[in-house]
C-alpha cells in the first residue's frame, strides 16, 4: 500500500495512526456538536429557568 496520508519510520503504521488520530478527533468533535444541540435544545424549551451557574445576558 502505498503512503497516502503520512510516511515516516513506521511503514504503513504511521497511515493507521494518522487516520486513527483523525477518527478520534472527528469523534470528539461530533459529540461536542451534539452536547451543544441538546444544551440549546434545553434552553429554548424553558428560557426562565435557570441553574444558578447559567444565567441569561441581555
Amino acid at each position: 500500500m502505498p503512503p497516502i496520508l503520512a510516511h515516516g519510520a513506521l511503514g504503513p503504521f504511521d497511515e493507521i495512526i494518522f487516520l486513527g488520530i483523525a477518527v478520534a478527533f472527528l469523534g470528539m468533535m461530533g459529540v461536542s456538536w451534539l452536547r451543544s444541540q441538546q444544551i440549546d435544545d434545553q434552553a429554548e424549551a424553558d428560557p426562565l429557568e435557570t441553574d444558578g451557574e447559567h444565567f441569561e445576558l441581555e
